[in-house]
């Protein structure tokens, strides 16, 4: 499989903070969502590339194993136990200390555990990787789902509340190891569609609500959507356009914490009139009267 660079994939440098790091990915990972580029497979691969990246780079001991091993940071735990067992031979007569560069890696695991040696380390299966694409809706409550993976159904559990781009690792569901080892593990990434009318933020929702112009001024009541139902809201008299209210826990599950929602946050917008009959026209007249 060909190296992927994953800095060069973000667009960062190598010494790149953690917040340098994220800022990238929310960036691109916006640019080639799915949503944005249907039928595109080349947005296709790198939103995946993308998610791959941020997952190694946005976790610091995987980010010091992949700026250590490169391509082979998968496999650092036996590297390093394979500079340990080459450590013991300095005793040896026939011993030349030698100096290994990152390169050198690859042979060097070889001849330490390659097939002509009789005490042969056994190391885990690849990690394998796949993208589960789910509804706003299909988060809102933890449920269970069947993936065939590999020719095989595997049962697992999706927590509330999870984000888009978040990734679970299923445990030893990842590639067989070649030599009697762990299997690797199923990493899932989430794309998540937003095909409702609120824009989310982690926990919280936002929506904007249109009022009658006669209500903002008198005052009222309005129906407010929900994601669990209707909710009716007393309008004050003399409501502002734009006037924002929040709508404690009837936002979003929070994500592994059961029971806790977000906020929901609704934005009047004042709807003006367009077209007015002979008698509202004469009303209106008369109240700018009034006023003058």
């Amino acid at each position: 499989m060909k190296f992927i660079d994953y800095y060069k994939i973000l667009g960062v440098e190598k010494n790149a903070s953690e917040n340098d790091i994220k800022k990238a990915y929310r960036k691109m990972a916006r640019k080639y969502h799915p949503d944005l580029n249907p039928n595109d497979k080349k947005a296709e691969t790198k939103f995946k590339q993308l998610n791959e990246a941020n997952e190694v780079l946005s976790n610091p001991e995987n980010r010091k194993k992949y700026d250590q091993y490169g391509e082979n940071w998968e496999n650092a735990e036996a590297y390093e136990q394979a500079k340990k067992q080459q450590s013991k031979h300095k005793q040896a007569p026939y011993y030349r200390q030698q100096s290994y560069n990152q390169e050198d890696f690859s042979d060097y695991f070889e001849s330490m555990f390659g097939s002509g040696r009789q005490q042969r380390q056994s190391y885990r299966g690849q990690d394998l990787r796949a993208e589960l694409q789910l509804n706003l809706m299909d988060i809102y409550k933890t449920h269970k789902r069947t993936l065939t993976i590999n020719g095989k159904n595997i049962r697992i559990t999706i927590p509330a509340g999870v984000t888009n781009g978040q990734s679970i690792k299923i445990k030893n569901h990842g590639g067989i190891s070649p030599s009697n080892g762990p299997n690797g593990d199923l990493i899932i990434t989430f794309s998540i569609v937003n095909d409702t009318p609120f824009k989310r933020e982690k926990g919280d929702l936002f929506i904007t609500q249109d009022i009658p112009l006669l209500t903002a001024i008198l005052g009222g009541s309005q129906l407010i959507n929900t994601l669990d139902g209707k909710v009716k809201l007393t309008i004050k008299e003399g409501t502002q356009n734009g006037t924002k209210v929040k709508l404690k826990g009837k936002g979003f599950p929070i994500y592994k914490k059961e029971g806790s929602y977000g906020d929901l946050y609704v934005t009047y917008s004042v709807v003006i009139p367009e077209k007015l009959s002979p008698k509202q026209k004469e009303l209106y007249q008369e109240l700018l009267k009034l006023e003058d």
